[in-house]
């Protein structure tokens, strides 16, 4: 185990470590290249089954790789993401919308649990498949075809208009098949420049977001923002007005579709864009609901300044971390010295514990200091209507902080802070309105969200909304700002790091309530 790790784990999580290391305390589950294979067996369904095959492949040697083949429902080697659970193994198909929940067999020989897809939860046990093994046939009315595994949902591509400025907001929408009327839902971004996927490197959010809605019946319809991909506008001139206006002429595109309901249409916001939900429910032709995905409850300035600052230099990151591991090291050795010298368990674990505290306690305090240093610069831009003015403290401040920051980086930084979209979500204060917001709302946070506090946040919109007796609330354990699946629960890569996945705990959430706001 690296140098790294172990400096940055206390002496109970170290033994946490070492004890399955050591042979005791493992899971049930089998080790990894037993699981590695065929798997197959009947999928029960409405009127008979469909055989359904599931292979998994080692990938390296701590990471599981898998394939779903249905193929009387023409999904062949369809990818699938593995997790693990304790001894617990979850597999999910994001293009089929499909998860399987299973654990192995004490012999080794089978999977036996749950598989879940829209308007299906169904006991599911898949065989090791032996060479030369026989397939499996679908039966009943599934064997012609007269049952299907999910709704099934197509994508258009489309432009709309926004105004005033006339701003073409390029889109696709997943629409399901059939004449409808459906539900609907617009998906709104967060702060920042985000195409109609929200991607993140292979992390597509919204179109997940899209793909679980749309197989549930329900239309989404996703943009580009200004300025990015195939949407006209700027980003860096886009207010909180502008959002909103953004928002209703998505709302009115969806409206007058024929094949949409225009009395079920509704907002889903990430971010900022929950925050651009909520304004828009108290406009002219609201929204029929509105859900919020880490949406803010405090003011904007708060929620920027509680972030980490992106301008700090990788040297100056570095140094901090080595300073944090050689610190931890330290402790570790003279946590290995006290033993060595006679002092025993409970005194090592002590001294252990303390330390840890004290590291704790530095990190808050330089946490803080950079929470005062983000709140006084974001401060001056704020009450600085000048754009020269407040650049010219701005870039004094950061090179202050930042000596050794390239200037042309800190200039930057310094121009992006003074533009109408900074000035806007600076000055946004999400509390006003809330009271006239009518419609069904869900808040959902992350437990793990380090760009917008779920505790502090939540708690705010709740109070302004506790007029509306329609409000839901949830708080995603272990769940992050993006709304991944906990790393604790994915498999890694060899490198140590883990592929993101979205949190099939949030798409359950999102996908019941929003059924149940829609009648389906």
């Amino acid at each position: 185990m690296g140098k790294m790790v172990l400096r940055s784990m206390g002496l109970g999580v170290l033994l946490m470590w070492l004890l399955p290391a050591l042979g005791w305390g493992q899971a049930s589950l089998p080790p990894a290249p037993e699981l590695a294979g065929v798997w197959a067996g009947p999928l029960a369904i409405p009127g008979g089954s469909l055989p359904l095959q599931l292979t998994i492949v080692q990938a390296s040697a701590n990471k599981l790789t898998a394939t779903l083949d249905l193929p009387a429902k023409r999904l062949t080697r369809t990818p699938v993401a593995v997790t693990l659970r304790g001894d617990t193994l979850v597999f999910y198909a994001a293009t089929a919308d499909s998860r399987y929940v299973c654990v192995p067999s004490a012999n080794g020989q089978q999977l036996r649990g749950t598989w879940v897809q829209p308007g299906l939860r169904v006991p599911l046990t898949l065989s090791r498949v032996v060479e030369g093994g026989a397939p499996l046939v679908a039966t009943g009315a599934a064997a012609a075809g007269a049952v299907p595994v999910a709704t099934t949902y197509h994508t258009e591509q489309v432009m709309l208009s926004s105004q005033p400025g006339n701003v073409q907001l390029a889109g696709t929408l997943s629409i399901p098949d059939g004449p409808g009327p459906f539900p609907a839902a617009v998906l709104l971004s967060d702060f920042g420049d985000h195409d109609r996927d929200a991607r993140q490197g292979n992390y597509r959010f919204f179109a997940a977001i899209a793909s679980a809605l749309a197989r549930q019946g329900i239309a989404v319809l996703r943009l580009d923002d200004r300025g990015v991909g195939q949407s006209t506008g700027s980003g860096a001139l886009v207010t909180a007005l502008d959002h909103v206006r953004d928002a209703q002429a998505a709302l009115s595109y969806l409206r007058l579709r024929p094949t949409i309901d225009p009395a079920r249409t509704g907002l889903i916001g990430h971010g900022e864009g929950g925050n651009m939900a909520l304004l828009a429910a108290v406009q002219l032709l609201p929204p029929s609901f509105v859900v919020t995905l880490a949406a803010a409850g405090v003011e904007g300035l708060e929620v920027l300044a509680s972030q980490a600052e992106p301008i700090g230099s990788a040297a100056d990151t570095a140094q901090v971390g080595a300073a944090h591991r050689q610190a931890w090291a330290d402790v570790l050795s003279k946590a290995a010295k006290l033993r060595s010298s006679g002092s025993n368990a409970a005194q090592v674990e002590t001294y252990v514990s303390q330390q840890r505290l004290k590291m704790k306690a530095e990190e808050r305090k330089q946490a803080e200091a950079m929470r005062k240093f983000r709140r006084s610069m974001f401060e001056i831009v704020r009450q600085t209507p000048n754009n020269d003015q407040a650049q010219a403290i701005v870039v004094n401040m950061l090179r202050q902080r930042y000596p050794n920051q390239d200037p042309a980086v800190t200039r930057q930084r310094a121009t992006d802070l003074t533009t109408p979209r900074y000035r806007s979500f600076l000055a946004f204060d999400p509390q006003p309105g809330l009271s006239g917001v009518q419609c069904p709302v869900l808040l959902l946070h992350g437990t793990d969200d380090a760009e917008v506090n779920a505790t502090t946040n939540l708690t705010s919109l709740e109070k302004g909304l506790k007029a509306n007796k329609r409000v839901t609330t949830r708080r995603l354990v272990g769940v992050n700002h993006w709304f991944h699946t906990p790393a604790t629960e994915l498999i890694a890569n060899a490198d140590g790091k883990v592929d993101p996945i979205i949190s099939m705990l949030m798409l359950d959430t999102l996908r019941d309530w929003v059924q149940l706001q829609v009648g389906k």
